[in-house]
């Protein structure tokens, strides 16, 4: 609306009516100064004028709600810098309910930290603690398993046996240096020297009682393992019997096939030779057939032409008397016209007329009939013919085309036994191939664990000979603080120390970690045998202890 104002006021002093030059003039000033903002072929004295105040007033009335907003956006511009001025300059102040609040949640979280460092602290010791205490466990373990071991128990037993010598040396010269002997202990001395010999006495009745018990049951263990191993022996032998019955069995199968297949081949060679022989029979004897048939074929013929040539003489004879006979009419006629009128000879001519004319008709029909069955017969024989030539040209392709499915069935036959030997072939080489693989791999499985073995053999003797070294360790350690107090009574810990881990009295095994097992007699006592180490025997006989050691030889 206000461009449209503008473009229709012009402010100033309105122009008047002078003169045409004045007129041409202002009009050249007004294109010159002022834009041209009214439309051509507008009346000037129809545009209304506005003063400037008042074209003032209307354009603030118009732009007052832009103004107002614009107002407004400035002002909130102002109220939010004001407020990001105050956050900044507030930020920092330590007596505001924030900066307690911030100050709070600082302390809070410093205290969170050192309780979390001093908890890292005690999970530390803790864990050096428990570590600590795992290690102690371990060793105790360790200890108690070593402890454990034949070969430790026996040294300690030779150590408690060593301490209980010193101390029945001690109570032996405590009671020397005794002034006055004890009747009383005297006798509760020898009535517990008598229980112990008792007690030592049933001892080793029980003990021989067991070594018994073992050894029957060690006999029985044989007598079992030789009876397990007849019965082994006979089952294996029974396999070996039906297996070698199996393949003969396989084999008189096969052989009663191949007879069969050689009988079956011989009897369709022999059925084929016999269907020859009747075909060639059937043939000798359908050509017999058409031989007569071909005679009787010619003498019909030979019969039918004789029969032909007496009826051409019957009709040549029968010509003959019909010349004669209508030559005496003839004869008669002319007699007979000589003596009759003129419509009587014309008469007689009609009639003989007709009658050559019926007689010629009769011999005309009969020539045709003759000539009709003559053909019939030539055709008749020619269809007999070439039947004759079809059938015998049929029954040699028959006889080819059986031929050659006889020929090909026995090729078929032939290809069916090759590929059936060809299968046969492969299956066996597979076989052959299978069982060499499962050799090889056998080989290389034994060779495996052979080296499994020997490999099992080294760590344990690396194992063995560590403990073997702790053990002397630990032994030398008490052997050397017992000599401390004495050197009398180690006796028995050496001998613990020399024999070896094992628990037996035999030799030592160099190749098994040094083992030193038990060997038992081969009687009834079952004793262990003992260690004699000797460098030769007093006796040269050694037949009693080949015998005593179960060698039979």
């Amino acid at each position: 609306k206000g461009t449209s104002l503008e473009m229709l006021v012009r402010f100033g002093r309105r122009c008047g009516r002078a003169k045409e030059d004045t007129e041409i003039k202002n009009s050249e000033e007004d294109h010159a100064l002022y834009p041209p903002l009214l439309p051509s072929k507008v009346d000037l004295r129809e545009v209304t004028i506005i003063p400037q105040n008042e074209w003032k007033r209307i354009q603030d009335s118009l732009d007052s709600l832009t103004r107002e907003a614009a107002c407004l956006r400035a002002e909130r511009k102002a109220k939010k810098e004001m407020h990001f001025r105050s956050q900044e300059v507030v930020k920092h102040w330590t007596n505001t309910y924030a900066g307690m609040k911030e100050q709070k949640l600082e302390a809070k979280k410093k205290r969170d930290e050192e309780v979390e460092a001093e908890r890292r602290i005690l999970d530390i010791e803790e864990e050096i603690h428990k570590q600590g205490e795992r290690k102690k466990a371990i060793e105790f373990a360790k200890q108690y398993q070593l402890y454990q071991t034949e070969r430790v128990k026996r040294f300690h037993s030779g150590l408690l046996l060593s301490r209980v010598m010193k101390e029945r040396d001690a109570q032996i010269e405590f009671q020397k240096n005794k002034i006055k002997s004890d009747e009383k202990w005297e006798e509760q001395l020898k009535l517990s020297i008598e229980k112990s010999f008792k007690e030592e006495k049933e001892k080793a009745e029980k003990q021989r009682r067991d070594r018994m018990a073992l050894a029957n049951d060690h006999l029985k263990q044989i007598k079992e393992h030789k009876e397990e191993e007849e019965r082994r022996r006979k089952h294996e032998e029974r396999d070996a019997k039906e297996i070698k019955r199996q393949n003969a069995l396989y084999e008189i199968e096969m052989r009663k096939k191949l007879e069969k297949k050689k009988e079956e081949r011989n009897e369709s060679r022999k059925l084929f030779f016999e269907n020859m022989n009747d075909k060639n029979i059937i043939k000798a004897v359908e050509r017999q057939q058409q031989e007569e048939e071909d005679e009787k074929i010619r003498k019909f013929i030979k019969a039918k032409k004789r029969l032909t040539q007496m009826g051409k003489e019957k009709e040549a004879e029968t010509h003959r008397l019909m010349e004669e006979r209508r030559e005496r009419i003839n004869n008669f006629l002319s007699e007979l016209m000589k003596e009759k009128l003129d419509n009587e000879d014309l008469i007689i001519a009609r009639d003989t007329a007709e009658a050559e004319a019926e007689w010629e008709k009769r011999e005309k029909e009969k020539y045709e009939k003759n000539k009709a069955e003559l053909k019939a017969i030539a055709e008749y024989r020619a269809v007999v013919m070439k039947n004759k030539e079809e059938e015998e040209r049929q029954r040699k392709l028959d006889a080819k085309e059986q031929l050659l499915a006889i020929m090909k069935a026995d090729q078929i036959f032939q290809e069916h036994e090759k590929e059936k030997k060809r299968k046969a072939d492969k299956e066996r080489q597979e076989l052959r191939d299978a069982h060499i693989q499962q050799m090889a791999q056998n080989k290389f499985n034994a060779k495996q664990e052979k080296q499994a073995e020997l490999e099992y053999y080294r760590l344990t003797e690396a194992l063995v000979a560590e403990k073997e070294k702790e053990f002397q360790d630990y032994a030398r350690e008490v052997i050397e603080l017992e000599s401390e107090s004495t050197n009398k009574y180690i006796y028995p810990l050496v001998k613990a120390v020399r024999e070896g881990h094992g628990g037996g009295r035999g030799p030592v095994f160099v190749d098994r970690g040094g083992l030193r097992p038990s060997y038992q007699a081969n009687d009834v006592t079952g004793v262990q045998l003992p260690f004699y180490n000797s460098q030769g025997s007093k006796y040269s006989n050694f037949q009693k202890s080949k015998g005593r050691l179960g060698f039979t030889w």
